[in-house]
């Protein structure tokens, strides 16, 4: 089994940054993909970024050039760097971990078959 756990989420003003951190346990050796998505009430869970095993990376439309994913292996832990946030960036923030082979890691949330339980992210104008 594979545990997730989120941290870092908070609130904020908009323009303003937040880092969110997810740490991995358990059998995370047969990963393939780590990803970061978000749910908005009322809304469909998005995606927001995605990393492979070598740091190969991809970003939803609206984030590019303000989020940043990252991870540090040794730690098992990944990243999301938000800067310059937007109101509508607010929502519930979860991390996930794909072990299904694809040949570049979707930024789609059904490819992630472990989550974690989320960590909230709100941005007032």
């Amino acid at each position: 089994q594979v545990q997730l756990v989120e941290s870092g989420g908070g609130s904020v003003q908009a323009g303003g940054s937040l880092r969110l951190s997810c740490a991995a346990s358990g059998y995370t050796y047969s990963r393939h993909c780590m990803g970061w998505f978000r749910q908005a009430p009322g809304k469909e869970r998005e995606g927001v970024a995605t990393i492979d095993m070598n740091g190969s990376t991809r970003y939803e439309d609206s984030v590019k050039g303000r989020f940043t994913i990252s991870q540090d292996n040794a730690k098992n832990t990944l990243y999301l760097q938000m800067n310059s946030l937007k109101p509508e960036d607010t929502g519930m923030y979860y991390c996930a971990q794909s072990t299904i082979l694809t040949p570049v890691c979707f930024v789609d949330r059904t490819f992630y078959n472990y989550w974690g339980q989320g960590t909230q992210v709100s941005v007032s104008s």
